[in-house]
């Protein structure tokens, strides 16, 4: 353990040195091991006889310098394993920072100081989590607030020790993550450093190891690079400073800044020392992993998961893995990625039954489906308190439950093993809807220009069958073959939402999904099929509020209608480009900050070939939304942050192509192309159709080693192109002979192909060896890993389109008003600092309830009078006068010519630069 440093003015008495460096002793107390001779016995016998051995640790470590005979107690050990664990974390650590140091006081200082941070974060994180003691937490909130000038509402969420390097010298001190910003207070050898970040202005944040030390974290802003090291946890700090940045640059796309979220569930126990807005982070990045994982709902809260193991009929043997419980799912994941996973929707859970727990099989709970499936769980640990909340999850479930009448009513039972027999006691029984199976829809609301649209109960192709081709031949019995397939594993693995999902179903989905099942699936894996179930007659209501409105996302849905699949017959009449219609409008109306993007009229025109209206609503919500976040929106900023995380695989995978790719430009060009339409825009429609089945069942991975496939399968003629033209003509090229030859339709025209003809026959690649290949040589890709790149990413990005807007919107104001641009865009960046101040520091202020991100840049930021007093304060010569409040004001009233309380950003330039001029 660590102690507090303690004078040693004999260093060897009764103690035997093992290891030394110049700054640090790790010593062994004689009689303690092998080799201690009469000595060492003689110190044995005393402490026996003392019983010092219960305060003399048999291990220790001192510090001292050359010059200085007085040693210093750092650290003591119980055993070999303990002391050698801190006196590795010496070495990597402190060795080469202290060796920089030219004064031996500095360098006892600095450790001095050390050694207390270390044990205080210690102490802050070992207290006893059944008492409530925030006193601690509370000081530093207190302290942070005092050094840094922070208001009241300005929250903690933690504060670790840590060293800060300014320059090649570190100074030793307390890092404190806010909400908004990042903040360090040091005082050493009566030198002060204090330091303020807001995380809006972190344009990169890394983990990552230099000469001088083993591991730190590096903080870049527009300005400048900041560098943090000498964490007790180094990667519990990265993982939150990470989590704070994200929610910065959220609040950057659409003003939504953190809130504390009253609906995550309450720890069983207080946390000492640990604030409510940590636990809400911590909560929050579970979540985010439990909702990604088995594609759920963005309203999902897990609740909390245990070790256990499933019985899996398919393999006749019970695997390890994680139970995980939320308020209207049980999942399951299995420990070894790939084996299984599994996913319960508590509104199918008929009966859970408790069982008799036997050497065979430690308490067992066994959960039935309306499907008549049953899956049979043991190992866990606390089974009563889990079953309790099960149950209670399932009486908040069918509370929620609407419109079942009494002949459709079924009944969930919770049933336990009774002990001595193998009777069942009926304990509880919750009221549910009847089967639903994925299927047919309702029918969309039907209004005077549709009549009733059969498009509500089908897809397109089954109403708009091409070529009229027979069912037979070759293609068509490897189709069915493909369908038999399909069914052997439906009888085996289970069918619809609780199927067993394993290595077996990708291999299946990678050998194409039958036609007649490509709807099904996709609701399936995407995770649609559940937001449809738990939302009846949603979409209904959404068509009817739409229908006749008119906005500007309409006006483009309207523009893109009849460029959406042309060549395909279903979209070469009315009722195709109707269906299209209701449903981009209906998604425009139901997320307006999204509202309608190009590129979502070619997705949706290919979900529609296999689902009905609703089905392919819902798989475009999931798309939007979960699969492909931030994709469609007005600044593609999902797009732009995937494009940077394939720049990043291109560079580790086929760094000889990556400079070349860098040089051309290409990149940037093909990457929005590719990602924005699953391919769909770049390849033949049926074979770009395979790389949907695989995108709904992977994600995004699959769309990233697919483009790294046709990168490295086209290396030799990329790195011998000249230009950027000539390189997308051989990108071009490939893609559009790219083929399916087991597609049982006749194939589309792709007009694509038009544009990239040549004189050469041209070499045609089969779809499912291109995505063979892309498994088989870039296997190590993982999802964990694609979303750590995503989030170095989306900073880069963000950061890099506000600069654009800055530079926009002051190219856009008029330079008579006698600011040059660098003072104009100094003025933006304090005009927008206190506009996003009053996000998260005024939630009710005006500007921050009205803020409008479809406004253009120059008219979106907006500030109130109060704003304006303080900007006015800062910024006006005069402003130290009595009456400057008074100025203030009347110049804001005569700035807001259209009385709205607010004044964007050019009038606010405009009232400056009249003043200034006046002087």
């Amino acid at each position: 353990m660590w102690l507090n440093p303690e004078e040693v003015l004999l260093a060897n008495a009764l103690w035997v040195t093992e290891r030394a460096n110049p700054f640090f002793i790790l010593q062994r107390r004689r009689g303690h091991g092998k080799g201690g001779g009469l000595t060492g016995l003689l110190v044995g016998t005393l402490d026996v006889v003392l019983d010092s051995s219960a305060r003399v640790a048999p291990y220790r470590i001192l510090h001292q310098t050359q010059e200085s005979q007085i040693y210093w107690t750092v650290a003591c050990g119980s055993s070999r394993k303990e002391i050698t664990e801190h006196w590795e974390w010496l070495e990597n650590n402190l060795l080469q920072t202290l060796s920089i140091f030219e004064n031996e006081e500095d360098i006892t200082t600095f450790v001095k100081g050390k050694i207390h941070g270390i044990i205080a974060e210690e102490n802050k994180s070992l207290q006893p989590k059944d008492e409530e003691d925030p006193g601690k937490f509370k000081e530093a909130e207190l302290k942070m607030r005092k050094q840094f000038g922070m208001p009241e509402v300005e929250k903690l969420v933690n504060y670790y020790s840590c060293s800060y390097w300014k320059g090649r010298v570190p100074r030793q001190g307390w890092l404190y993550l806010t909400v908004n910003h990042l903040c360090f207070y040091s005082f050493l050898l009566g030198k002060e450093v204090t330091l303020i970040i807001q995380w809006l202005d972190v344009t990169q944040l890394e983990k990552n190891a230099t000469l001088l030390f083993p591991e730190c974290i590096k903080v870049n802003t527009r300005d400048s690079e900041y560098y943090f090291s000498m964490f007790l946890n180094i990667s519990e700090t990265f993982k939150l400073m990470e989590q704070l940045a994200n929610i910065a640059m959220r609040q950057l796309l659409d003003n939504e800044g953190f809130l504390e979220d009253r609906n995550l569930p309450k720890p069983t126990r207080p946390l000492k020392n640990i604030s409510a807005l940590k636990r809400d982070l911590d909560a929050r990045a579970k979540n985010e992993r439990y909702r990604a994982t088995f594609r759920l709902p963005r309203d999902e809260r897990l609740d909390g998961h245990t070790d256990c193991t499933l019985w899996t009929p398919f393999a006749k043997m019970h695997i390890p893995g994680q139970m995980f419980v939320s308020n209207n799912y049980i999942c399951f994941s299995s420990k070894e990625e790939d084996t299984c996973l599994l996913i319960i929707p508590l509104r199918e859970v008929t009966i859970v039954e408790k069982a008799d727990s036997s050497s065979v099989l430690p308490s067992p709970l066994s959960i039935s489906t309306k499907g008549k499936m049953t899956f049979l769980f043991a190992n866990l640990k606390d089974r009563n308190f889990l079953v309790q909340r099960i149950s209670d999850f399932l009486q908040k479930t069918s509370s929620k439950r609407t419109g079942v009448d009494n002949s459709g009513e079924s009944t969930v039972e919770y049933r336990k093993g009774s002990s001595g027999n193998h009777g069942l006691e009926d304990l509880a029984k919750f009221p549910t809807s009847s089967p639903t199976d994925v299927g047919p829809s309702p029918s969309i609301p039907q209004n005077s220009s549709s009549g009733h649209a059969p498009t509500a109960s089908q897809g397109l192709l089954k109403l708009f069958p091409r070529g009229g081709a027979e069912e037979e031949g070759p293609k068509w019995a490897k189709e069915k073959m493909k369908e038999e397939s399909w069914n052997i594993h439906f009888f085996e693995y289970g069918r619809g939402i609780c199927m067993y999902r394993t290595s077996k179903t990708r291999e299946l989905v990678l050998k194409g999904i039958p036609e007649n099942l490509r709807g099904e699936l996709w609701l399936l894996f995407s995770g649609a099929s559940n937001e449809m179930a738990t939302h009846p007659g949603y979409y209904t209501d959404l068509v009817e509020k739409s229908m006749g409105k008119v906005s500007l996302a309409t006006d483009e849905i309207e523009r893109d209608l009849h460029r959406s699949m042309p060549e395909h017959p279903a979209f070469q009449n009315e009722l195709g480009i109707a269906a299209l219609r209701r449903v981009l409008t209906a998604y425009a109306f139901r997320n307006p900050n999204i509202g309608y993007c190009q590129a979502m009229n070619i997705v949706t025109s290919v979900l529609l070939l296999y689902c009905n209206e609703e089905e392919a609503f819902w798989l475009l919500v999931s798309l939007c939304e979960r699969m492909l976040p931030d994709y469609y929106n007005t600044r593609v900023v999902g797009a732009l942050v995937d494009q940077g995380v394939f720049e990043e695989l291109t560079r580790e995978s086929l760094p000889q192509l990556s400079e070349k790719m860098q040089e051309l430009g290409v990149i940037s060009t093909i990457s929005l192309s590719w990602f924005l339409t699953l391919f769909l825009s770049v390849m033949p429609f049926e074979s770009a159709v395979v790389v949907v089945d695989c995108f709904f069942y992977e994600g995004i991975k699959l769309i990233l080693q697919l483009s790294l496939a046709v990168l490295e399968a086209n290396m030799e003629s990329l790195l011998n192109s000249c230009d950027e033209g000539e390189a997308m003509t051989i990108l071009g090229r490939y893609l559009d002979n790219v083929v399916n030859k087991q597609s049982v339709s006749p194939p589309i025209p792709h007009l694509h192909a038009l544009l990239t003809s040549g004189d050469d026959p041209p070499v045609e690649v089969d779809i499912f060896d291109l995505i063979k290949a892309s498994y088989e040589k870039f296997v190590d890709m993982r999802a964990d890993a694609i979303e750590q790149m995503r989030f170095k990413q989306r900073l880069k990005v963000i950061q890099s389109l506000e600069d654009t807007a800055k530079r926009s919107v002051v190219r856009s104001i008029s330079t008579d008003l006698g600011f040059s641009m660098e003072e104009l865009e100094d003025l933006y960046v304090l005009f927008k600092t206190q506009h996003l101040m009053s996000c998260y520091w005024g939630a009710n202020r005006t500007s921050s309830s009205r803020h409008d991100p479809s406004l253009p840049y120059l008219e979106q930021y907006r500030i109130d009078v109060e704003q304006f007093l303080e900007l006015f304060n800062q910024l006006s010569p005069w402003s130290f006068g009595q009456h400057s409040n008074i100025v203030a004001a009347r110049i804001f009233r005569m700035l807001d010519s259209n009385k709205d309380s607010l004044i964007n950003f050019k009038e606010f330039v405009t009232g400056l630069g009249m003043f200034w001029n006046v002087l």
